[in-house]
């Protein structure tokens, strides 16, 4: 019996976000009209997801003695999310995100990784990372953790499956990505992740191509036009659920939230990638990566 239904592996972020009357470009202007900080790190989110979702969640990173990284530590434990794999240091400052979003929930954001790039693979507590159904994977900024992060895949037991988000940053890594992907299990990007991967256009073709590699389901994200979703064997394109956007900060790892519930529970592929839509649209209604992930309640509004 496996303590965990799924553990997160990723970086551990403050947000920090402006709500502004556009994004500005270079030489341009912008006024804020609304601040909001809130707790975030895209592998933290949709492990936050899963346990509103009633799933037994756990999480490996990195943070800081600092008031942020006892914010995040703080907030995990009230979400009800495990932070015994959660590694402390003495020295630097916890991550965070300063991203600003517009008027259509559009956004721009910037990253300071902080300790979560100082992540070494002899810091992580191996059985009780590998203690679980499903590691849900997402990208860090510096190289060291993504090494760390290689060797961990690498060390995986059979019985432990591989969810991976690549986010842009890992999308753009190419051929040191490929120990990764090959391990796979169910791997989730949106389109133009998918394009940095595979060099095609194409959602369709792009997941046959992540397919060939050995993932065994792809899930790609389309924002707002659903989602794709195929196993090589079947596939659906799924449309999405229709809601006024606020935000759309976190809702990548809101619909991965959704999707591996379906997963975890034993659901067909089509009503996985419906799980991951509206956990996703739920999720845009709201400022923030969190305040908008639905509870196990909320799966009746579904349909």
């Amino acid at each position: 019996m496996k303590r965990f239904d799924a553990v997160g592996f990723g970086g551990l972020n403050v947000d920090k976000l402006f709500k502004v009357n556009k994004i500005a470009g270079a030489e341009e202007e912008s006024f804020i009209t609304d601040y909001e900080e809130s707790c975030g790190g895209s592998a933290a989110n949709t492990t936050v997801g899963l346990s509103r979702l009633g799933c037994k969640v756990g999480f490996v990173g990195k943070v800081a003695d600092d008031r942020e990284g006892r914010m995040l530590t703080e907030d995990f434990r009230r979400e009800g999310v495990d932070t015994g794999g959660i590694i402390y240091s003495k020295r630097g400052r916890s991550g965070s995100v300063m991203g600003f979003v517009d008027d259509e929930g559009e956004r721009a954001l910037y990253v300071d990784p902080g300790v979560n790039d100082t992540l070494e693979f002899n810091e992580i507590n191996l059985k009780y990372a590998f203690q679980t159904c499903f590691l849900h994977i997402t990208s860090f900024v510096g190289e060291k953790s993504f090494q760390t992060q290689q060797r961990l895949v690498e060390s995986l037991p059979e019985n432990v499956k591989l969810s991976f988000d690549p986010g842009e940053f890992y999308a753009r890594k190419g051929i040191a990505l490929e120990s990764i992907v090959k391990r796979t299990f169910v791997l989730m990007p949106n389109q133009k992740e998918l394009e940095l991967l595979t060099k095609t256009v194409s959602y369709r073709e792009g997941a046959k191509a992540l397919l060939k590699k050995g993932v065994k389901i792809v899930a790609v994200k389309l924002g707002s036009r659903g989602c794709y979703v195929t196993d090589g064997k079947v596939n659906h394109l799924i449309k999405p659920f229709k809601v006024k956007v606020l935000d759309t900060t976190g809702a990548g790892d809101a619909f991965c939230a959704g999707f591996l519930f379906g997963l975890i529970k034993g659901k067909s592929l089509y009503d996985c990638g419906r799980l991951g839509n509206f956990v996703a649209s739920r999720c845009i209604m709201k400022m923030g990566a969190r305040p908008g992930l639905p509870y196990l309640k909320d799966l009746k509004f579904l349909g």
